[in-house]
């Protein structure tokens, strides 16, 4: 039986057998009852062993064979014999249980495949590769029964009949001999008398014959029809890849069923007369197998009778024989899921790009067959590593694989499955990593409508280039998109190599990830640079946009990408697009960032269900779910037993996502079902690569070269202990493989693990087993060599020193031919079979004396003493020859080459230089090729072997200056040592290539502060000030972070054009003192702080104290100073703050809000004073830290807003309106304080007294109280309160509709009766407000419709100002004055109930303020 990897989808799974060191080449199951755990494998380490499945041990095992293993068969009779047999022809029958075995030899040919007889457990068939059949008896008398000739070509399989008896068909067609005549073997009078079997034998010459095992000649011989596909037309080259295996199911001794061209079944009728006797299995399109078939067997199951089938296309077949359909098919993966994608237009229409070299598309929605997949591998020669389906376009599938290769299938037409591809005449250099189809671009896009396609196909590789292809024209010469880049941008610096490529959906934006971690945004259809993102500063591997089909259009400029680093970042570009800019932007703050991976992300893929929806997978093994505006992770799937690759979300199932991953599995998950939240940390991670570190590597089996064997024996220990079936490994060791790519990825993926499919599967791991090295075998010359080991005539020499008798008839001989001299030519043929004389005649004996002992020396190893002879002889061009043929060239020899002339000594060099570059000698190499002058070919070499360092000397030393071989030299140079991580030296290879822009962004891709602080100092030599302030502002945040102000003004004022965030650094500075002196919250930081010594005036205002530090410390003395620097500041937009902004990052966009309500307090625009003032408070608050608001509140504002109210301007309503927000959030913090700390002296009651006892902040929350308790206010926020309530009903009931179509009328009652569950729970909750919980009645859409548009109409009515600012929830404050009780004036504790009764109607509404009486 053959052994192929492929994963099947189920997850049944019964263990893992390891012990094998290389290549399983064969296995089988014991049928006997009692025995049906154990079972047989064997491999390319010599081993056969013997296994139980239920212990997953070895039980047994031998090493008899010292040649590759080939075959492989457990006897149905004898239930402890394990018969296997090699190349060599060597039978070996192993009986586990006694430890006992014996060796055959019948034939000294190769075996291809042997069998046991299930009617005499002596007979063994073994069919060879050169197409003869052996029969054998194994007993005792171990003779050769009968020698089958017929086939002339491999015997690929056998198959016993399964009932015995030769009864004689009328079909018979072969002449039946005389019965005198015994034509194959002799029959024996034994053999005669035994009840005989028929056996069947598929060859791939293409017939099956029928042999009788007692006459022992072929009864029948059925010859392969020239079946033609459903759909299309016979391939002429099909029949060159064959593989004919049959099989005689069990009962039937009439019928069989074999392989045939292309995937085809057939039933023979053996009974039937005529040509046709074959019946094709498969009544419809798509039953039978798309390529060639290696197995079958067949099982009863009650009244049915099963056949099972494997093919090369790796679907398991199943088969009903009593009406030859088809009645179910497993397909399984033989290689990583590297690609993932839906169909746009066929909705639930699934490609899989896999690495065996072949594309699933699989229809998910299928009905009636859970596996509805068709498999595409016409002209894909390596792993499919990228998918993308044509928008607009049905079945039109664009793919890119491992060597470079982009073109396109059609899946849709009925001749699909017979069809090649489209395949574009431009390749890649390396791996193709992203395709996309987007609108076209320059020189694409010229032209009028109709004349060019409306979408063209874009794919991005290894070598970092994306090229655009002409769906139209793939014959065509691709484009360059970095042309029209260059052009469009003006960009003569090196372009950084792309890694991933992503269309907006509109088409409208083009987003390129770049392996040195940025990624730039491109407007169609010129490619103008709109902005770079600098967030990753690693290697990007997928970026993807927003869908625009949601319920908030601004949502479809979010852009999320994932690199090597474990983070998740999500930008939002609407202003940068609405901006009106001339000049590209760089972008280094995150809209939303995405943290709990710890491993890199390979995939990404938004929810079309859902808004700011995102799913990710990644090397941790995990696929995590997370809401993006909430930054929260949702659900963690961890089925996958490998690193994930690539990820979907459903397009019809809201709660379904596909995975693929390198376990050779796709999974598809319901979001619902998953109990964990967020990924694990770092320990599935671990796990993973410690699995994968104990992997043992393959290991080559070196075998020496057969001598005088046909130029098609090849050496199969070449091929690596791969997933490769024996199979494959056969058809290329005959030349017409059909493995088009299959094992090459296979065999990089799981180099050794073998699995089989079936109820238990079972897999086969090798582990590293220490073996002893064989021994070297002694020549046939050894005795002499080690005689006279240096002499340089080792046969002549010896011949002198045999007995006197010999050495006395040598001189008789010699006198004899001495003496006949003067009447022969020449002695030569006289002394013929004396070799060794020839010293003494004439020189023609002598030159065949020096032959012989030049062989010698060649047998024996010696060929630099071969070579000296030949040099006395007089033939140095044949020795120089002779000498590179073999790979013997020497210094020596090389040294006297002139000698010959100067055409030969360039020549031996050449050839001594290629002989040097296969012993890995490149530099030697190279200074000989310098020998003759050839400085470019040397150079060459030494790059290509990358020894830059000497290639650049030799450069450098021999050519020009402005050669363009050294530029190339140095970038070559620096993008290997820029991938192996040694930024430094990358970066001098690029300043010696004049690019200091590349040495710039490669020293700043390490990201810590030293690198960062260099690479701005060098961007500042070079001249790229815009770049340089770039780098100078990421050191001075890293010198933030770990609380270094000192340093991160140092950086800071060498760039003139950062004199803005400069004062930003040192409000920061200010503010974090002045805050750990409050000491309102203590927090640990492992580094201690580091801040200047400026003298402080404490008794000032925090704002006039830092503009006396500005004044003082930076020099900042006038007005235009000021207004240059806000209008710096201004331009900086940071995202809104949430509750997972750390705090660091939190107090340093305070800063920047401060500093600028610092600069207009200084040049008294105060009504940008109090909104930046505003704007501080408010992220303070948005963030959830309340402490931190109240602190800011008491720094900037300790007398109140009274005196900056006083300020404005009292008829700018937009102002004053911001005042009164303001106001409002003092006084929401104060009467907090006041709730939380309660005076002290008990007997005080009521709040009349507490004044007393501090006037000033209690008359400050009174009047504060009064603008909290804002009529107005409280009827917009209860408006607004209203709208989002409706919304989410709308919502809600549009997520039942979906659910109710798609799982039924049945489910969605079950599920509306949950809904009213929950929501009569929600109302107990809320019952200590009322007795009485009341049961809402259903609302219908109209009615939901007409609420939402009453409220939009009582929003609209309010002024724009009042909804411009942020307030505190006035019926939260109301609550809390209620809660004080006594100590709350009456007038206020009135004016609460009010509120409360006018704007807060049910008691629903009243729930989210529970957890005040909790």
């Amino acid at each position: 039986p053959n052994i192929s990897v492929s994963i099947p989808l189920s997850r049944c799974r019964a263990g893992e057998l390891v012990g094998h060191t290389e290549r399983v080449s064969g296995f089988a199951f014991c049928h006997h009852s009692g025995q049906s755990g154990l079972c047989a494998s064997s491999s390319d380490d010599g081993t056969v062993k013997v296994w139980d499945t239920q212990t997953l041990s070895p039980v047994a095992e031998h090493t008899q064979h010292q040649n590759t293993i080939s075959a492989l068969h457990w006897s149905s009779l004898v239930k402890d014999l394990v018969v296997s047999g090699d190349e060599k022809g060597i039978i070996v029958c192993y009986w586990h249980n006694r430890n006992d075995s014996q060796q055959f030899f019948p034939e000294p040919r190769t075996i291809f495949c042997l069998t046991c007889s299930p009617h005499d457990e002596n007979l063994v068939a073994i069919g060879y590769k050169d197409g003869m059949v052996v029969i054998i008896d194994i007993s005792r008398k171990r003779e050769v029964l009968h020698r089958l000739r017929g086939h002339d070509d491999e015997i690929h399989c056998l198959a016993w009949c399964p009932v015995p008896g030769e009864e004689r068909l009328p079909a018979w067609q072969d002449e039946l001999q005389e019965e005198s005549e015994v034509p194959n073997g002799e029959l024996t009078q034994d053999t005669a008398m035994k009840k005989g079997c028929y056996l069947a034998s598929g060859s791939k010459d293409q017939t099956i014959r029928i042999w009788s095992c007692t006459r022992g000649r072929s009864v029948m011989t059925l010859k392969l029809p020239p079946v033609k596909r459903r759909g299309g037309a016979i391939d002429p080259a099909v029949k060159e890849r064959i593989w004919l295996t049959v099989h005689w199911p069990c009962g039937r001794s009439k019928e069989i069923v074999s392989s045939c061209f292309g995937g085809e079944l057939l039933l023979w009728d053996l009974t039937q007369s005529g040509k046709r006797k074959w019946t094709l299995l498969g009544s419809s399109e798509g039953q039978n197998h798309s390529r060639i078939v290696f197995n079958l067997c067949s099982l009863k199951v009650q009244d049915k009778e099963l056949l099972f089938s494997i093919s090369m296309d790796r679907d398991v077949k199943c088969w009903d024989l009593s009406t030859l359909d088809c009645s179910w098919t497993m397909p399984s993966l033989g290689g990583f899921v590297y690609s993932l994608a839906f169909s746009p237009v066929d909705t639930g229409c699934l490609a899989i790009g896999v690495g065996d070299s072949m594309i699933r598309v699989w229809n998910t929605l299928s009905m009636s067959n859970t596996y509805d997949v068709k498999t595409f591998w016409q002209s894909i020669k390596s792993k499919v590593t990228a998918l993308s389906w044509h928008p607009t376009k049905e079945g039109c599938l664009a793919f890119g694989t491992d060597d470079g290769k982009v073109g396109i299938f059609d899946t849709f037409s009925s001749s699909a499955k017979n069809k090649p591809p489209q395949i574009s005449s431009t390749y890649h250099k390396k791996t193709v990593y992203a395709l996309a189809w987007g609108p076209p671009t320059p020189p694409l896009s010229f032209g009028g409508e109709g004349e060019q396609p409306s979408v063209t196909l874009y794919s991005c590789a290894g070598e970092g280039i994306v090229f655009q292809h002409n769906p139209w024209k793939l014959s065509g010469e691709a484009n360059d998109i970095n042309k029209v880049i260059r052009d469009t941008n003006s960009i003569k610096h090196k372009l950084p190599a792309h890694t991933e490529i992503s269309w907006k959906p509109d088409g409208k934006l083009l987003a390129l990830g770049n392996e040195d971690g940025s990624i730039e945004i491109f407007q169609a259809p010129n490619l103008k640079l709109l902005c770079t993102i600098q967030q990753h500063h690693k290697l990007i591997n997928a970026i993807r946009w927003h869908h625009e089909h949601g319920s908030q259009p601004e949502l479809s400029y979010l852009i999320a990408s994932g690199s090597v680093n474990a983070t998740i970042y999500v930008h939002n570009l609407k202003s940068i697009v609405e901006s009106s800019s001339e000049t590209p932007l760089t972008i280094t703050e995150p809209f939303r960032t995405l943290a709990g991976h710890t491993a890199k992300i390979t995939s990404l893929s938004w929810s079309p269900h859902h808004e700011a929806r995102l799913v990710s997978a990644c090397y941790d093994g995990t696929a995590q779910v997370w809401d993006v505006m909430k930054e929260e992770p949702l659900c963690n799937y961890r089925g996958h037993r490998g690193r994930l690759l690539c990820v979907q979300w459903s397009p019809v199932d809201s709660d379904s996502v596909y995975t693929g991953a390198d376990d050779f599995s796709v999974h598809k998950w319901l979001i619902s079902k998953q109990e964990h939240t967020r990924p694990p940390q770092g320990k599935k991670s671990i796990e993973l690569e410690k699995k994968r570190s104990m992997q043992p590597k393959a290991k080559t089996k070196k075998k020496k070269k057969p001598i005088g064997k046909s130029p098609a024996k090849q050496d199969l220990s070449d091929t690596m202990n791969g997933d490769e079936s024996v199979k494959e490994i056969l058809l290329e060791e005959n030349g017409v493989s059909d493995h088009e790519g299959e094992k090459e990825a296979q065999e990089a993926e799981l180099p050794d693990k073998v699995s089989t499919i079936g109820n238990n599967r079972v897999v086969l791991k090798a582990t590293p087993v220490k073996k002893d090295q064989p021994k070297e075998k002694t020549g046939p010359d050894s005795s002499l060599k080690k005689r006279k080991p240096r002499s340089i005539l080792p046969f002549t020499t010896s011949m002198d020193h045999r007995s006197k008798d010999e050495l006395h008839q040598d001189c008789l001989r010699l006198a004899t031919c001495l003496k006949s001299k003067g009447h022969n030519e020449g002695l030569s043929s006289d002394l013929s079979d004396h070799v060794h004389l020839g010293l003494f005649t004439d020189r023609a004996s002598l030159h065949k004396m020096m032959d012989v002992e030049g062989k010698y020396h060649l047998e024996n190893g010696h060929p630099e003493l071969f070579q000296q002879l030949m040099l006395w002889k007089g033939d140095l061009k044949g020795i120089l020859q002779a000498a590179a043929e073999r790979g013997e060239l020497t210094d020596q020899l090389v040294a006297i080459s002139p000698m010959v002339g100067y055409q030969a000594w360039v020549w031996t060099v050449e050839a001594f230089a290629k002989q040097l570059c296969f012993q890995e000698q490149y530099v030697k190499a190279a200074s000989h090729l310098l020998s003759i002058h050839k400085v470019y070919e040397a150079v060459e070499l030494l790059k290509v072997n990358h020894f830059y360092r000497e290639a650049l000397v030799i450069a450098k030393a021999r050519l020009r200056p402005e050669d363009p071989v050294l530029r190339d030299l140095y970038t070559s140079w620096a993008a290997l040592l820029e991938k192996d991580g040694h930024y430094s030296m990358a970066a001098k290879c690029y300043l010696g290539a004049s690019s200091p822009y590349d040495a710039v962004k490669v020293l700043a891709k390490k990201g810590d502060v030293t690198s960062l602080k260099t690479a701005a100092e060098l961007a500042l030599i070079s001249g790229e000030e815009e770049l340089s302030a770039t780098l100078s502002f990421r050191c001075a945040q890293e010198l933030l972070s770990s609380r270094n102000w000192v340093g991160a003004q140092e950086v800071l004022q060498q760039q003139k054009t950062l004199f803005g965030q400069r004062l930003v650094f040192c409000l920061n500075e200010l503010l974090c003192k002045c805050l750990s002196e409050r000491n309102p919250f203590d927090r640990k930081s492992p580094s201690s702080p580091c801040y200047h010594s400026w003298e402080l005036n404490k008794e000032a205002s925090f704002l006039d104290m830092v503009m006396e530090v500005w004044q003082s410390a930076l020099g900042m003395n006038t007005a235009e100073q000021a207004t240059c620097a806000r209008e710096q500041l201004r331009n900086i937009e940071y995202p809104p703050s949430t509750s997972n902004t750390p705090s660091k990052q939190l107090l340093f966009h305070i800063s920047h809000d401060l500093t600028l309500a610092t600069l207009s307090y200084q040049t008294a625009t105060w009504d940008e004073a109090v909104k930046s003032i505003l704007g501080a408070v408010t992220r303070s608050y948005d963030a959830g830290n309340f402490t931190l608001m109240q602190e800011i509140c008491s720094i900037l504002l300790p007398e109140g807003c009274d005196n900056l109210r006083q300020k404005l301007d009292s008829t700018d309503s937009q102002s004053m309106d911001a005042c009164r927000s303001l106001e409002g959030f003092v006084a929401y913090g104060l009467l907090y304080d006041l709730w939380w700390n309660p005076p002290k002296d008990h007997l005080v009651k009521d709040l009349q007294k507490a004044m007393d006892e501090n006037l000033h902040v209690t008359t400050e929350l009174h009047s504060g109280c009064k603008v909290l308790l804002s009529e107005v206010i409280a009827a917009l926020q209860s408006t607004q309160r209203d709208i989002a309530e409706v919304q989410q009903i709308l919502a809600e009931m549009i997520r039942q509709h979906q659910r109710n179509n798609l799982q039924g009328s049945t489910n969605g009652s079950r599920q509306e009766s949950k809904l009213q569950q929950s929501s009569e729970t929600e109302s107990d909750n809320c019952s200590f407000f009322d007795s009485k919980a009341e049961v809402k009645e259903p609302i219908t859409l109209p009615e939901l419709t007409k609420q939402l548009l009453k409220a939009n109409q009582k929003l609209a009515e309010f002024p724009d100002s009042l909804k411009a600012f942020p307030f505190p929830d006035v019926l939260e404050c109301c609550l809390v004055l209620l809660h004080i009780g006594a100590e709350c004036p009456p007038e206020l504790h009135e004016q609460a109930l009010d509120l409360l009764r006018k704007h807060r109607v049910n008691e629903e509404s009243l729930c989210q303020y529970q957890h005040f009486y909790d």
